[in-house]
């Protein structure tokens, strides 16, 4: 566990700053859980205000917010580029601990984008050619069939960032930490930003 005494006990409620703490408890997790630390849930709406939620991949975070990175045609994509506002869940259920985000949401840069989809496995990089995806699928083997071609389109040399693909950064204007309690006396801490970007913090009952 970290010595920044900000993880044990109530110590976690005098935090002033959202980011710091934040790193703290992924880095804990990173001991903790079995699968995917970065993992978290984020939940969207659609046009007819319907809400949806999915587990993706944290790929990036700092100050300026929390970064995945999709397919902008996936339901997900057109959801988010709807309305432009977006929130996550993280839970490590080894910790006991959850994380709430909720923001508008932003599109990474170019160069942003570029660098991750470069770092990302060759394997990967063709599957983001490849799947159509949240749309339908007649069968695996046209999936199959589709990465086949696209492996062969680049069997050499690099692999470019399809123009559908980037990512999206979720700008919080809230960050909300939960630590589980005994008798469900949970200790909950919200971050709030105001608009001149100064954090506030406000303890929440269970």
């Amino acid at each position: 566990m970290s010595d920044t005494g900000l993880t044990s006990g109530n110590d976690f409620t005098t935090a002033e700053e959202p980011f710091r703490l934040f790193a703290t408890w992924l880095e804990d997790a990173t001991k903790s859980e079995i699968n995917d630390p970065n993992g978290v849930a984020l939940a969207t709406v659609d046009s007819d205000g319907f809400p949806d939620v999915r587990m993706v991949l944290l790929k990036g975070f700092d100050e300026a917010g929390f970064v995945f990175y999709t397919n902008f045609e996936s339901a997900k994509g057109r959801e988010i580029l709807g309305n432009m506002k977006a929130a996550m869940c993280f839970h490590w259920k080894s910790l006991r601990r959850q994380v709430r985000v909720r923001g508008p949401v932003e599109i990474v840069s170019d160069a942003e984008a570029d660098a991750y989809f470069a770092s990302r496995p060759r394997g990967s990089r063709i599957g983001a050619w490849a799947s159509k995806q949240s749309r339908p699928l007649e069968s695996r083997f046209a999936l199959e069939k589709a990465v086949a071609e696209y492996t062969a389109r680049y069997a050499v040399g690099q692999i470019p960032r399809p123009p559908y693909w980037s990512g999206f950064r979720i700008v919080p204007k809230t960050i909300e930490f939960w630590h589980d309690r005994p008798f469900r006396l949970h200790d909950r801490l919200l971050f709030t930003r105001d608009e001149g970007g100064k954090w506030g913090t406000q303890r929440l009952y269970p």
